[in-house]
Formats: structure tokens, sequence, C-alpha cells
């Protein structure tokens, strides 16, 4: 049987974690060697470093953003990218398709898809560019126009739910930190 190579690293470790007087957090249960391990019976779970890591965290208020906005919208049947492409064709109608994909960081393949959709339920319209024929111009329709005031006003009851959830001056200061990547 193959011995385990990483087993004097991992006891080494433990030793030196000790000797530098970084202990386990108090309360957790221990294992026959009084080393700190997870309570699964519980459902603690550490996150070890993932826990002051900004990428993570962000990253687990997107998906609770993502899952309020579907929540709130889900009446109306409109995603957030949905949302974000009617919302920057109503602002700035007669955009390229490329325009749009690269304002909102969008792979055109995927815009190209989201688009047919959109266009499927009269929300949006493509008309041949006069002055580029590889090109169309982006339009949102009467219905989409119509449509989009309505996600407007949902979506601004979503961001109230954000502003309940971390505090309005929070949100302002999160807004504000996060403006030099929109």
């Amino acid at each position: 049987m193959a011995r385990n190579s990483q087993a004097p690293r991992i006891a080494k470790s433990r030793v030196a974690k000790s000797r530098a007087g970084i202990r386990p957090r108090p309360g957790r249960a221990r294992n026959e060697n009084g080393n700190a391990h997870s309570d699964l019976t519980n459902g603690e779970i550490g996150l070890d470093a993932l826990a002051g890591h900004a990428g993570y965290a962000v990253r687990r208020f997107q998906i609770w953003v993502f899952q309020d906005f579907i929540r709130t919208l889900g009446a109306v049947d409109i995603r957030p990218t949905q949302y974000s492409v009617m919302t920057v064709i109503g602002a700035n109608p007669g955009l390229s398709q490329m325009a749009v994909a690269k304002r909102l960081g969008i792979e055109r393949a995927r815009l190209v898809h989201l688009l047919d959709s959109l266009e499927q339920r009269e929300l949006v319209s493509r008309v041949k560019s006069a002055t580029d024929r590889r090109s169309h111009a982006l339009h949102l329709t009467a219905r989409g126009r119509t449509a989009l005031a309505q996600f407007k006003r949902l979506a601004a009851e979503h961001e109230r739910h954000v502003a309940e959830k971390i505090g309005k001056e929070n949100r302002e200061k999160l807004l504000q930190i996060l403006s030099d990547f929109t």
C-alpha cells in the first residue's frame, strides 16, 4: 500500500502553526490529534482563506443579487443580461450589435442568441445599417419600450431589496467602488 507523501508535511505544518501561536477557532470540533476540523453535523464548513478573498465575497453577493433579480422580475420573464441589453438599446437607439456586445462585455455569439430571443418576443428589432451592410442597428419596438418601462419599475424594486440587505449607505459605497468596472 502506498504511503501518503503529504502526511509528514501536514504534520510539520501543524507543528509550525502551533509553535507560531496559530490556534484553531475556539468551539470547533477536534479530531483525535486535537486539531480543529469542520463539524459537518451542524452544517459548518470552513472557508479557510476564501473568507478573506474579495473575489469570493463578490461572487457570492453576485449570486444573491442575480437570484433576487430573477425572483423579482420572474413574472415578466426577463433575465439580468436581457434587461441590460434592452436598457442600453433603449438609451442608445441604433447601436450596432458589436457596440452593445463591447459595452456590456458580452460575447458576440451569445448576444446574437439573446437578441434572437428578444426579437421573437417582439421587444427588439434589428434594422440593416444604412452605412454598413454587415451591421444591424438595434432598436426597441413599441412593445419593447412599454416592457422596458415595466422592467425598470421591477428592477427598482430589486434595488430596494439590495439596499435592505446591505444598507442604503453601503449600497451607495458599493456602487462608487464598482464604478471603475462599469
